[in-house]
């Protein structure tokens, strides 16, 4: 990519694309284009092939999708598999048609087997029944790495996929409804200090072990590796290190603030008992991440209290 190429970042709104504009922003590229919902609809494919033939762009970053917690999946089913299906095939073969000279999918670490060997390698796609908790969406990201590569194979195209850790950061969805657990942690503390509440319920045992990146370290990986990696198979983004939920949960209310007991409801669900990312194959290209946890979390609560806290 040079400054004056022709950017697009598809989910501009979101957590991750956010960043990812921010970034690409950061480093002097003047041609960054984005599209809200109302402007093209990604689930309208004709309106998606109309933008690329019109906008032209040269390099694309899927980062658009319908994301959600371990709530979310298991209520919608048929919404997360359709809709990612639909976004990503309508986003990847306007792609192809238009002539994009490359394209960056990003997937999710949920595409890993709920059992496979820790820590999660590439090539453990694949090789195991995934998490029921979210293997709608899973299936969707397994299906959207395999396009890429289909189309690699197929035209020669320059596609390329990575799969990020759980991610958290500005623009994060903070509805208890539908976030993943930082983001939904940050807003329980939150409202628990606010109201005086003396305790906190947390969904599961606490016990699951989870790996965190900061959004803006994730960009910074995505545009290394848009410019640095050119590979049919998929590589891993994270930070290579894990915490349990009990202890994320003890560092973001000691952040917050909060000062009352935090009380675990094991009739909810775990999920996946740990979900480590092995990154050695990104860390030997010669990337790191910059943000470390607490400090990461600390900006995170910077971010929620600036848009909702008020």
């Amino acid at each position: 990519m040079e400054a004056s190429s022709r950017i697009y970042v598809a989910g501009h709104r979101g957590l991750a694309g956010s960043a990812i504009e921010r970034e690409l922003k950061r480093q002097g590229f003047g041609q960054v284009m984005t599209r809200t919902r109302a402007e093209v609809d990604l689930l309208d494919g004709l309106a998606v092939r109309r933008f690329f033939e019109e906008a032209r762009p040269e390099y694309v970053f899927v980062a658009a999708a319908k994301v959600g917690g371990i709530m979310a999946n298991s209520t919608q089913p048929a919404a997360f598999l359709w809709e990612n299906l639909q976004i990503q095939n309508n986003l990847i073969h306007s792609a192809w048609m238009t002539g994009v000279k490359k394209l960056l999918f990003l997937g999710s670490s949920c595409i890993y087997p709920k059992l496979a060997p820790q820590p999660l390698r590439e090539e453990y796609l694949l090789t195991g029944p995934l998490e029921p908790t979210n293997e709608w969406y899973a299936v969707a990201k397994i299906a959207g790495i395999k396009l890429c590569q289909a189309f690699r194979r197929q035209h020669g195209c320059d596609y390329i996929s990575a799969m990020p850790t759980n991610l958290y950061g500005p623009n994060d969805n903070y509805d208890l409804q539908g976030s993943h657990v930082l983001p939904a942690l940050i807003r329980k503390f939150h409202e628990a200090k606010i109201r005086g509440e003396k305790q906190v319920v947390c969904w599961g045992s606490g016990r699951p072990l989870r790996e965190f990146l900061h959004s803006d370290d994730l960009a910074r990986a995505l545009v290394f590796l848009m410019r640095h990696y050119s590979e049919e198979q998929f590589i891993n983004v994270g930070s290579g290190v894990e915490i349990t939920i009990r202890d994320l949960a003890t560092e973001v209310g000691r952040v917050v603030g909060y000062q009352g007991e935090t009380v675990w409801d094991p009739t909810k669900p775990d999920g996946t008992p740990r979900k480590l990312m092995d990154n050695s194959r990104l860390f030997a290209l010669g990337w790191k991440p910059e943000i470390d946890l607490p400090s990461g979390i600390a900006l995170a609560y910077e971010d929620f209290c600036r848009r909702f806290a008020a």
